[in-house]
């Protein structure tokens, strides 16, 4: 039996942005997954600089048909570029529905503005467990959890996971990946 394939559709983030590698966030997730028992095959399909609308554009030909569980980790590019909400909302739905339609699960992956932005941070929050509610797909509130603002995790950006941030991004987003494995076999 093959081992079920997670591709991990995203920006930067998913990329490893000025990490080797072996130290990006799908190696790291394959490692963090193994470690509870979950043997998988991590596909990365993250692009530095990517929108919602970017990664809406490539999805065809970068989530491969053998994906038994997509996680969409796109939405702070939006966030830097100041996307109306209901554009990103309109592509985070486009994204969905074309996973679903293959059939393909999904983990989408909340992006979370600073609040100091006022009422697009409350909107552009609101926008990830919507989508994730309207589609019933599973949800994971906060990609950066942990890590987002931390100088100790990031890099000199302060925009970017550093090594040890994308290693509490994979141990805090595992979990969750593991349990919407187990929902796409059809075991609780």
């Amino acid at each position: 039996m093959s081992r079920p394939v997670v591709t991990l559709l995203g920006d930067s983030i998913s990329a490893g942005y000025g990490l080797r590698p072996s130290q990006a966030l799908p190696p790291r997730l394959q490692a963090a997954l193994f470690a509870l028992g979950v043997d998988v095959e991590v596909v990365g399909a993250g692009v530095s600089g990517d929108a919602v609308r970017d990664g809406l554009a490539r999805l065809d030909r970068s989530v491969p048909m053998r994906t038994d569980l997509c996680v969409v980790a796109l939405g702070a590019n939006d966030l830097m570029q100041a996307v109306p909400v209901d554009r990103m909302r309109g592509g985070l739905e486009a994204i969905v529905k074309s996973l679903l339609a293959r059939p393909t699960r999904v983990l989408l992956c909340g992006m979370r503005a600073p609040p100091w932005i006022g009422a697009y941070a409350r909107t552009f929050d609101a926008v990830f467990p919507n989508v994730a509610k309207v589609y019933d797909v599973d949800f994971y509130p906060f990609l950066l959890d942990g890590v987002a603002l931390n100088p100790l995790l990031n890099l000199p950006d302060r925009m970017h996971p550093n090594a040890e941030g994308i290693e509490v991004i994979a141990r805090r987003l595992a979990p969750h990946v593991r349990s919407a494995l187990r929902r796409s076999q059809g075991q609780l």
